[in-house]
């Protein structure tokens, strides 16, 4: 890892404007997990508040139709290739050190880092008591890491004493990171929403990462997801849930890509 610079004016000036491929209009950060990892270091180390997007095939279909959502997408500090099939269509545009940068994954090693850094990391998102669940998994996967606060939000918008309540707390807690695990495009819109109005440096979009990382979800082997197909291993298990997402999204993403690479149909990489 690169040396960071001591104080947070240089460290500032330093922070670097990431290259983006273009996925049928949503710029998907060419970077590793080690540059991601790095990259939210100088963020938090510059005291400049930002958030990031964990995104696949889902993300980038339900961006076509929802233009509020694909800029949410496009305005992040970075946006990570969460899937495989982001990952082989930047490589067909030439971005060949593109490498996946899993939700989950990317936590854990934050987490590790935070221990050197001394970040505080606050849980936002989950049904009931998976966040305190989190809190614990967190805390043996990641001896040292220090989990300041949780806030399991309801199945709607924050009311107004909630929406204070959430403030409040955050504010209390004093984090560097909020960890958000919602689904999308929920998370994405909440961290662009509150990211100004909460005490907070980084929030970090893992959708499912709350539910894998305490055993609710099931997470697939590393053969399927090199291949590609941890999709079909999360629709076995939630079918009622996500055979919409997969069975009609999938392909969707599959035809308007072949219209990209082969210069048929334009997508317009717009911040």
């Amino acid at each position: 890892m690169a040396q960071v610079a001591e104080n947070s004016k240089s460290i500032e000036s330093s922070l670097p404007a990431v290259a983006r491929a273009n996925v049928l209009g949503v710029g998907i950060s060419v970077i590793n997990m080690e540059d991601a990892v790095r990259l939210s270091d100088l963020l938090l180390q510059s005291k400049q508040q930002g958030y990031i997007c964990v995104t696949g095939v889902h993300g980038i279909v339900e961006a076509q139709s929802d233009s509020q959502f694909r800029r949410i997408l496009n305005s992040s500090f970075f946006t990570t290739p969460d899937g495989m099939p982001t990952v082989w269509v930047a490589r067909l545009q030439g971005h060949r050190s593109m490498r996946r940068v899993y939700g989950p994954d990317f936590m854990i090693e934050l987490c590790r880092l935070s221990v050197e850094r001394g970040y505080k990391q606050f849980l936002y998102g989950g049904k009931e008591g998976i966040a305190e669940r989190l809190a614990v998994t967190l805390a043996e996967l990641v001896p040292g890491v220090e989990i300041v606060g949780t806030f399991t939000p309801p199945f709607r918008p924050l009311r107004a004493e909630e929406e204070a309540e959430l403030i409040a707390r955050v504010k209390k807690a004093q984090p560097d990171i909020v960890w958000v695990g919602l689904s999308t495009p929920k998370q994405e819109r909440f961290m662009a929403e509150y990211m100004s109005r909460l005490d907070a440096t980084l929030m970090v979009g893992v959708g499912a990462g709350f539910d894998i990382h305490t055993g609710a979800i099931r997470d697939a082997p590393r053969w399927m997801k090199s291949a590609g197909l941890q999709w079909f291993h999360r629709l076995i298990q939630e079918p009622r849930r996500l055979w919409k997402r997969y069975l009609i999204n999938n392909p969707r993403f599959a035809w308007n890509v072949t219209l990209q690479l082969l210069g048929i149909r334009k997508f317009t990489l717009e911040p």
